[in-house]
């Protein structure tokens, strides 16, 4: 985010808006980051209803949200018309009022387009660049370094509100929670076996641990604790870079019964329902870390590329970095072409600590 030399925030301290609409279009992560900011804004306007605009596919992590109003989901398949007339709805509101304030997190093409149809008094963001500034009435700095602060920081600015380092939610059902536990028995976790669920994928080179690093750490750790299970999951077309996973922990001796690959992918609300049954979760960098500090689950995360600022700054959550002067780069791509910062991170320096937070755990319960 661009950090200019002046803000506008003029007014906002005494606004009392009834209708608020947030934009976060996109990621997973990212939507489930943005609740401490909604239920910061709740407590603050506990009146006002506040209304999320997303991508479909991070809707759900919004249901039954008691401090949501109303989600807009973005197909972003729509043609170009059809796209136009669904934001001039967005900008409507869903009971054709409009909004008092809509405040952009993002400031995507999307959402701008959204912002041209909408007549709110106040459009509200982080500080624009030169050529974004015409959309917004107003701007406020953001905070960090974490995640989800950085996001609150602009109506902690606008509205003098204070971080409470509130972790992020997602509202399960027992229904769900019920589910998940009987999908997990016809899987193969018995109510003896302690639970790890491990992430190993991720759409980012510079983001993925090597699957023979995780297969050696998950055989050394279930050495040291011979009643872990293991759980891989996966997204969307990611099965079959999972599998070799399994695999290969299986060749260094971990018992096929402790390592349990998932015969499809989970749906969204399926993952942090699971993670309520599991003691740990193991990854990359992806969502199902911030579906774990949703639901009250410690996370360990090995982290490449990535910055810690998407590690929640509090007990029971960490990441784990091998500390070379060119972390974190934020690329896609390793800049110097040799991912030492993943390659040279080895399963003996993990170990350690993964099962020093197993044991924090248990020490607590």
């Amino acid at each position: 985010m661009p950090a200019p030399t002046s803000y506008r925030t003029a007014g906002l301290a005494e606004l009392n808006p009834r209708r608020i609409l947030l934009c976060q279009q996109r990621q997973i992560g990212d939507v489930i980051l943005l609740t401490p900011t909604i239920h910061m804004l709740k407590t603050r306007f506990p009146e006002a209803r506040i209304d999320v605009f997303t991508e479909k596919k991070c809707a759900p992590v919004l249901e039954n949200n008691p401090e949501v109003g109303h989600v807009w989901e973005l197909d972003r398949g729509r043609g170009f018309l059809d796209s136009l007339r669904f934001y001039r709805r967005v900008g409507q509101g869903p009971d054709g009022r409009g909004y008092d304030m809509i405040i952009d997190f993002q400031q995507l093409p999307r959402i701008r387009w959204m912002l041209m149809l909408a007549s709110a008094p106040v459009k509200l963001s982080y500080p624009p660049p030169w050529y974004n500034r015409p959309f917004y009435t107003h701007w406020a700095p953001v905070s960090g370094p974490y995640a989800a602060k950085c996001k609150a920081g602009v109506v902690m600015h606008a509205f003098g509100l204070e971080w409470k380092n509130e972790p992020a939610r997602v509202y399960l059902t027992e229904a769900e929670r019920a589910s998940a536990a009987e999908l997990l028995s016809a899987w193969g976790v018995k109510p003896e076996d302690t639970l790890v669920t491990v992430d190993a994928t991720h759409r980012r080179a510079t983001r993925i641990w090597p699957l023979p690093h995780y297969a050696r750490l998950l055989f050394m750790a279930w050495q040291q604790r011979p009643d872990l299970k293991f759980l891989l999951l996966y997204g969307p077309g990611e099965m079959e870079e999972a599998r070799p996973l399994k695999t290969l922990a299986e060749q260094l001796g971990l018992p096929t019964e402790r390592i349990l690959l998932a015969p499809r992918q989970t749906e969204l609300r399926e993952v942090p329902a699971i993670l309520t049954h599991t003691r740990l979760h193991l990854g990359n960098d992806s969502s199902p870390r911030h579906f774990a500090l949703a639901v009250g689950t410690p996370s360990l995360v090995v982290r490449g590329g990535g910055s810690n600022a998407w590690t929640f700054p509090g007990p029971g959550h960490e990441d784990v970095a091998l500390g070379l002067p060119c972390q974190p780069c934020g690329d896609n791509d390793c800049p110097q072409g040799h991912m030492r910062c993943l390659k040279e991170l080895t399963p003996e320096a993990v170990l350690p600590r993964l099962l020093a937070m197993l044991e924090k755990r248990e020490g607590e319960k």
